[in-house]
């Protein structure tokens, strides 16, 4: 799709930019880590035939510009200069880290987000997988603020994702590796969205206890056992929650556009 860029002014000042595609209730799709709107275009351009389609960069990242001292309520604002531009409620789709975003953002909006869906946010509530250290965000912020962008990726994807070295080392021939070193330092904003809740210890639900929006919590059926007990432990936590797995799924379909990712979100939206 080649659309015409749009922008709003957030808050504090900074310049959030955005596509808008299609007709119909307003989406705005939230990315995950080291992502920008590339990312979510085919996505966007699926949804697009049922929905007015609202796929913008977050803070830091592709056209969008950026603030010193970061914190995650800066992107709650960021989703409110959008909902106030198209002046009306909104759904919320989010993916991995973006995911716990939209829950925020959710959560302070309320009556301005009708409907939440949740693709895989990576909740590390039990023994599935090894927790994230505390000081990842401010070794990442060290890292990247020293001119070692691919340093602080590396280590993301290593101590955040758990991949392992050979896995990273096929990224990095990978064409995609030069657009996540360029957003480097965006990736310890995403670990301070994800601060308390991949800690192996028990969800704190407390912590979006202000959601009103039904809420749809998607994994794949092929991503690693967290993901599943995370999404199950939260849809648990709401009593207008729930959560669905889609056969043959995985944590990349959302950037593939996987069909039923789309007709699950069609569905639910609808």
């Amino acid at each position: 799709m080649n659309l015409p860029q749009k922008t709003v002014t957030s808050r504090d000042g900074t310049t959030i930019a955005y596509e808008m595609s299609g007709r119909g209730p307003v989406v705005v799709l939230v990315s995950s880590a080291l992502a920008d709107r590339s990312d979510t275009r085919k996505l966007a351009q699926r949804l697009s035939g049922s929905f007015t389609v609202i796929n913008y960069d977050r803070r830091g990242r592709g056209h969008s510009t950026d603030a010193p001292d970061y914190s995650p309520d800066r992107e709650v604002e960021d989703l409110e200069a959008l909902s106030d531009a198209l002046d009306e409620p909104v759904r919320l789709f989010g993916n991995s880290s973006g995911a716990v975003l939209a829950l925020d953002a959710a959560n302070a909006l309320q009556d301005r987000v009708v409907r939440l869906a949740l693709y895989e946010p990576p909740l590390i509530i039990d023994n599935s997988r090894p927790p994230v250290p505390d000081a990842l965000p401010e070794q990442i912020t060290r890292l990247a603020a020293a001119g070692r962008g691919s340093e602080a990726v590396k280590l993301f994807f290593r101590s955040a994702m758990g991949i392992p070295p050979l896995g990273v080392a096929f990224m990095r021939l990978m064409p995609g590796w030069s657009k996540s070193v360029a957003m480097a330092g965006t990736a310890a904003y995403d670990l301070t969205i994800l601060q308390g809740v991949q800690s192996g210890k028990p969800l704190p639900a407390e912590r979006w206890a202000s959601v009103t929006a039904p809420t749809l919590v998607l994994t794949g059926e092929k991503s690693e056992a967290f993901f599943h007990s995370g999404a199950k432990a939260l849809a648990g936590a709401f009593a207008h929650a729930e959560h669905r797995v889609l056969p043959r799924q995985h944590h990349g379909s959302v950037a593939m556009a996987s069909q039923p990712i789309v007709d699950a979100l069609v569905d639910f939206w609808k």
